[in-house]
């Protein structure tokens, strides 16, 4: 089995994650900090917004069952690509629309899904395609939090169902079994 990696940041990365775990190819989902100046940053330094990081999603994918583009297309669905620094109440860089293509492919195709994601959205689409930076994972807590213990969560119970609705409406031949 190929196996390949992409990097999105969408606003809070338990959302983000909670999407993609639900797709079929889709071997695992890592939350964490990407496209800062901070070494090793811990999660309450990377919301204070002075690091520059983006909190993200590390997704490692079957190319057979799913495609990098099928992935942007569910990315650009799946949050709102417009708002600059933001995702609803969550406010700051810490929070940007933003692709980290892991080699020139990619970028190509995050640029194509840009154009192709502009067609649903009647704002301009921010969403920058930025350079691959360190990776830093983030905290324990914080994989696989909407399985583990998201439904204890007001914010994670107002803002994930709503993404899984959308996902699944339309996106529904992408899910896993």
């Amino acid at each position: 089995m190929a196996e390949e990696v992409a990097t999105f940041a969408g606003g809070c990365f338990w959302c983000t994650e909670a999407v993609f775990l639900q797709l079929a190819g889709v071997i695992g989902v890592e939350s964490g900090y990407i496209g800062g100046t901070t070494v090793n940053p811990s999660y309450e330094e990377v919301c204070s917004g002075r690091t520059g990081h983006a909190e993200a999603i590390r997704i490692r994918f079957d190319p057979a069952i799913i495609s990098y583009d099928d992935l942007l297309d569910i990315f650009f669905a799946t949050h709102d690509p417009t708002q600059l620094n933001r995702q609803g109440n969550d406010i700051g860089t810490q929070y940007r629309s933003a692709i980290f293509p892991h080699d020139a492919a990619q970028g190509e195709a995050a640029r194509a899904g840009i154009e192709r994601a502009q067609a649903d959205w009647a704002m301009p689409i921010v969403t920058t395609i930025e350079p691959l930076a360190e990776w830093y994972p983030a905290e324990g807590y914080h994989q696989d939090y909407w399985n583990r213990s998201g439904d204890r969560n007001p914010y994670c119970m107002a803002v994930i169902p709503p993404k899984l609705q959308k996902l699944r409406k339309k996106f529904s031949d992408r899910l896993a079994g």
